[in-house]
C-alpha cells in the first residue's frame, strides 16, 4: 500500500499557520508528500524546506486572483496538488494548513486504509473533527462547527476538490466514504489575537469583494475571541508535534462555561444529536457507505 500526503499553503508565517506541525503529523503515514506553495509575502517556502525530509516535493504556484471570490482559489490550489499525485499510489492523505493528526490515531488510520484498499466502491475515508477556539484549552460545542470531513481519497484521476476545498467529488458526484475512526485537530481559531485578526481579513478576501471587506471587516487590531456562543473544556492531550507551539503561547483567553449563548434552535439540534446522533440540517459533502 502506497500513500501520498498533499496540501497547499501560502503566507504561513504571516498568518501563523501550523503548517509544519500539520505536515509532520501525518508524514510517518506517507511514502511521499506534495506541498503546493503559493506566491507568499514571507518565507513560507523556506519554512517547508526546513522540514528537511526526502519524502517532500515542493511545487511552486501562483494563485489565480480571478478565482478569489467564493474561495474557489482554494480548490484550485488543492487540485494542483492532486494533479501531482503518483498514479501508482493507492491513497492520498489531505491535510490543511491548520489541521493536525494526533499520533495516537496513526495505527487506526493505517488499518482503515488497508481494510478498504481493495474495495473500489470506497472513494475515501471520513474523519471526525475537534475545533479549538481562543486557546488550546477550549473546543467548540455548538452547531456552528462541522463534525466530519473527507481527508483521505483514493488516488484516482476522476477525483477533484470543489467549491472552497472543503470537499471532493468524483465525476461530478460526492465521494462514497467509510469512517477512518480517527479525529482531526483543527487549530485555525487558535492564534495570537493580532494574527487572528489579520487572518480574518485575508480569509474573507477569498470569499468577498474589496467593497464587502471595506464595509464589513472592522479596523480592529486584535480579534475579539469573546464573541462566541458556546465552548467546552478540552480534557484530552494534544499531538506531540504541537507541544512546542503550545508551550510558547503568549496570550490568554478564558471562557465562562456557565454563560453559553445558544439559541433555542441550536439547543434543540444538540438535544436531538445527543440522543440520536443525527444533527438536523447538517451539510454533508460526502455519501457515507453502510
Amino acid at each position: 500500500m502506497k500513500v501520498c500526503g498533499f496540501t497547499f499553503i501560502r503566507n504561513a508565517v504571516k498568518y501563523d499557520y501550523p503548517i509544519v506541525e500539520a505536515i509532520t503529523s501525518i508524514l510517518p503515514l506517507c511514502d511521499k508528500f506534495i506541498v503546493v506553495v503559493g506566491n507568499s509575502e514571507d518565507n513560507t517556502r523556506n519554512l517547508i524546506e526546513r522540514i528537511n525530509n526526502s519524502k517532500i516535493k515542493i511545487i511552486d504556484s501562483i494563485w489565480d486572483e480571478n478565482l478569489r471570490e467564493g474561495g474557489k482559489v482554494l480548490a484550485d490550489e488543492t487540485n494542483k496538488a492532486i494533479s501531482e499525485l503518483p498514479p501508482d499510489y493507492d491513497w492520498a492523505f489531505y491535510i490543511q494548513g491548520d489541521e493536525v493528526v494526533h499520533e495516537k490515531y496513526h495505527s487506526t488510520i493505517i488499518n482503515s486504509m488497508k481494510k478498504w484498499e481493495d474495495d473500489e466502491s470506497v472513494d475515501g475515508l471520513l474523519f471526525k473533527y475537534i475545533h479549538f477556539y481562543g486557546s488550546y484549552d477550549f473546543v467548540g460545542d455548538s452547531t456552528r462547527w462541522y463534525r466530519n470531513e473527507v481527508r483521505i481519497i483514493r488516488c484516482n484521476e476522476s477525483i477533484y476538490s470543489f467549491r472552497d476545498a472543503q470537499g471532493f467529488k468524483k465525476n461530478g458526484q460526492l465521494l462514497k466514504v467509510k469512517e477512518a475512526d480517527a479525529t482531526i485537530f483543527h487549530y485555525g481559531w487558535v492564534k495570537p489575537p493580532a494574527y487572528q485578526q489579520e487572518k480574518q481579513k485575508y480569509f474573507h478576501s477569498l470569499w468577498h469583494s474589496d467593497k464587502w471587506l471595506e464595509k464589513n471587516i472592522s479596523g480592529k487590531k486584535e480579534f475579539d475571541y469573546s464573541v462566541i456562543d458556546s465552548l467546552k473544556k478540552f480534557m484530552g492531550t494534544h499531538p506531540a508535534v504541537m507541544q512546542n507551539r503550545i508551550r510558547n503561547k503568549k496570550w490568554e483567553f478564558n471562557f465562562d462555561l456557565s454563560k453559553k449563548k445558544l439559541s433555542v434552535k441550536s439547543m434543540l439540534k444538540l438535544f436531538i444529536e445527543k440522543y440520536t446522533g443525527w444533527r438536523p440540517g447538517e451539510y454533508k459533502n460526502y455519501r457515507r457507505l453502510k
